[in-house]
């Protein structure tokens, strides 16, 4: 099922980062990997990077920072090793970053693509690294391995490894328009696509349909893949779509999560795209704002 117009082949990205996946099996690896020359240090308190004064995100020298918070490895760039640690809200900060301290939130669009890689990265192994520390089957902590990569647990011996949580993001349109949705928990007048997380036992065009009927009332009869993003809130890897419905007259909010559905021309979205108007769409950082870029262009070049 394609969308008119769109393209049936996607050119492979190029990852910015080295994950290195051979370093991961060193004997003490993290020891090994910060005695690198080069070695770099991206510091997380509470979810949040240091920046310099220019926005872009500090990279602090292995020898300034404890070895005590330094939990994972994140791969390599052209510098060397670059490694992961996790400071407490109370902890004493091996610098002041002229630029504060920011989410990925804030400034992932500003960010460029090798920093961005590195932090969403840090976020989501963070949250595992945070939340895993205990093993399901018998409730036994376990044991950092493999660089932080995987948890061991020394009573049942079962090996675990960082989740991530597939969830659709989609762009409906009905030919001429596109629909978005208002999340109760947003401020009124922001607006973006409808997604949701696929369930047990659902492929992801199942979930697709499942949640654009059950969030807006519209049925979806046409679906094309766009590409796909890595979320880390808290560990989602975000599938991009761009769907149609026939059924454009059937649109309506759920009342409960969705609080507001709303068809919008392509001379409106414009708008909205440029900051003019009382509409707020996704920031620059999400799938969800690409998405509403790729529909547009694709609209206004018929």
């Amino acid at each position: 099922m394609t969308v008119p117009g769109l393209p049936r082949v996607i050119t492979p990205p190029v990852s910015p980062i080295d994950r290195s996946a051979v370093d991961r099996d060193l004997s003490d690896g993290l020891v090994v990997l910060a005695a690198e020359p080069g070695a770099r240090v991206l510091l997380l308190r509470r979810g949040r990077a240091p920046l310099d004064e220019t926005g872009a995100i500090v990279f602090v020298p292995e020898s300034v920072v404890d070895a005590e918070v330094i939990v994972a490895f994140l791969g390599r760039d052209a510098s060397g090793p670059v490694l992961l640690a996790l400071l407490e809200e109370d902890d004493d900060a091996p610098i002041d970053p002229a630029g504060g301290w920011a989410e990925l939130r804030e400034v992932g669009g500003a960010l460029g693509l090798e920093e961005a890689a590195f932090f969403v990265e840090a976020l989501s192994l963070a949250r595992w690294i945070r939340d895993a520390a205990f093993c399901p089957a018998c409730g036994t902590r376990t044991e950092l391995r493999n660089v932080g990569w995987s948890r061991h647990c020394p009573s049942c011996g079962r090996e675990h490894f960082p989740r991530t949580d597939p969830a659709v993001i989609v762009a409906v349109t009905d030919g001429t328009r596109l629909l978005l949705g208002s999340n109760a928990a947003w401020p009124e007048g922001r607006y973006s696509c409808f997604a949701g997380f696929v369930e047990a036992g659902e492929s992801a065009e199942e979930t697709l349909v499942r949640e654009i009927e059950e969030e807006s009332g519209v049925r979806i009869t046409a679906l094309e893949y766009v590409g796909s993003q890595a979320w880390p809130y808290p560990r989602s890897l975000m599938l991009g779509y761009l769907a149609s419905t026939e059924n454009a007259e059937a649109a309506r909010p759920d009342g409960s999560e969705i609080v507001d559905v709303r068809w919008f021309e392509p001379d409106e979205i414009a708008r909205a795209l440029a900051g003019e108007g009382d509409v707020t769409l996704p920031g620059p950082s999400s799938i969800s704002r690409g998405l509403i870029e790729r529909w547009l262009e694709r609209v206004t070049e018929r």
